[in-house]
């Protein structure tokens, strides 16, 4: 089974930015997308820089193809400009984070359309319990041969952007222990979870084949992997991230994981072996970044060495600074250091929780306030 790579001529940028509508007033989720796709259709410069998604509840803002963090910051931005006001009138609120601390999976409605019914009518139960939102940011690669060793290198910094990004701590009103709950519920879809270790693109062609073949999948795109290649963008997608709840963090993320996956190119059309791990320590590093967050202890590497995520972190972030100049967001990546000092969202929500004596609703409002904070509204 041939499959076509529209290679990227230069290390291209997208990113895709999920949220949560919930009610300005119960601050529970509501099922108005539909709404808001009409009040807000009119007034953007593409259409399709607003997707629907598997549920009612959920949009998603896309920027189109950038070059660098801050031009698809202010893509977003731009985006954000006129669904936010169309939000207000409907009596609606963006919510970024990884899930929502008190709504039932059993009010949600789903999107009409024969693939979301399909997804449906297959994953049954777990496919309903799908409250979870986060953050896709694409890469543009410029050889297909190196599409797949650089996506099982960049499984070594998995644990660094999972800990950074967690904000799902509470689920069905109760704090799960998690500091990502999102991560562990989005594996339970049967094609969803970490990749598959492949080397060369035949190995990933061959893997298709079988699951097209099987009925695993029917088309490419079914196939959710958290770090996956997308074929007709001609990038890799990175899905690690939790839902992010204001732009100063979002530019954070999206800074790292384009340094990332520029710098493992590099390195490996330069000659250089990357280095990857065990699936099985890329597995256990991943439960540790959703149980610990930022306290995580990480693997390291095959003979089993162990480090605090945070200061693996710093480590990357040093590393990674040439490759920012050269990208043009150097400031974006010393955004970094701000998540761990000031804690990131799952450590937030719980703060809140404590001070509020378990309010879940104030959760709601905190979440909600820092996406206006960020964009100064």
């Amino acid at each position: 089974m041939r499959i076509d790579f529209h290679a990227s001529p230069r290390p291209t940028l997208g990113v895709e930015w999920e949220f949560a509508l919930v009610d300005r007033e119960t601050r529970d989720l509501s099922n108005s997308a539909a709404a808001l796709f009409e009040a807000a259709g009119g007034g953007l410069d593409d259409p399709r820089k607003l997707h629907k998604e598997l549920l009612r509840n959920t949009v998603e803002i896309v920027t189109g193809v950038c070059d660098t963090v801050s031009e698809a910051l202010e893509d977003l931005r731009g985006t954000l400009g006129v669904v936010l006001p169309a939000a207000e009138r409907l009596g609606v609120d963006l919510f970024g984070a990884g899930t929502h601390p008190f709504a039932e999976w059993s009010h949600q409605h789903i999107t009409e359309g024969h693939r979301y019914e399909e997804l449906i009518n297959r994953t049954q139960w777990w496919g309903r319990q799908m409250l979870i939102w986060g953050v896709h940011v694409h890469v543009g690669m410029p050889a297909v041969e190196r599409v797949m060793p650089v996506l099982s290198a960049m499984l070594t910094t998995y644990p660094h952007l999972q800990a950074l990004s967690a904000s799902s701590p509470v689920w069905a009103g109760l704090d799960t222990g998690y500091a990502s709950n999102r991560a562990l519920m989005f594996q339970q879809l049967p094609t969803a979870g970490l990749p598959f270790q492949f080397q060369t693109w035949a190995e990933f062609e061959g893997f298709c084949e079988d699951s097209t073949v099987t009925g695993v999948v029917d088309d490419l795109t079914e196939i959710r992997w958290d770090i996956r290649p997308s074929v007709g963008h001609g990038t890799i997608e990175n899905r690690v991230c939790d839902g992010v709840s204001n732009t100063r963090e979002l530019a954070a993320l999206t800074a790292l994981m384009h340094c990332l996956c520029v710098d493992l190119d590099e390195r490996l059309a330069a000659g250089e072996e990357l280095a990857s791990l065990p699936p099985w320590h890329v597995q256990e590093n991943k439960w540790r970044a959703a149980r610990y967050g930022l306290d995580a202890e990480i693997i390291l590497d095959s003979a089993c060495r162990e480090r605090l995520v945070t200061d693996d972190l710093a480590d990357v972030l040093t590393r990674l600074e040439p490759v920012a100049k050269r990208l043009g967001c150097p400031d974006e990546l010393r955004l970094v250091d701000e998540i761990p000092r000031h804690g990131a969202s799952y450590q937030r929500q719980r703060q809140v929780a404590h001070e509020s004596h378990g309010d879940l609703v104030a959760i709601v409002d905190s979440v909600v306030g820092e996406l206006h904070a960020s964009l100064g509204a």
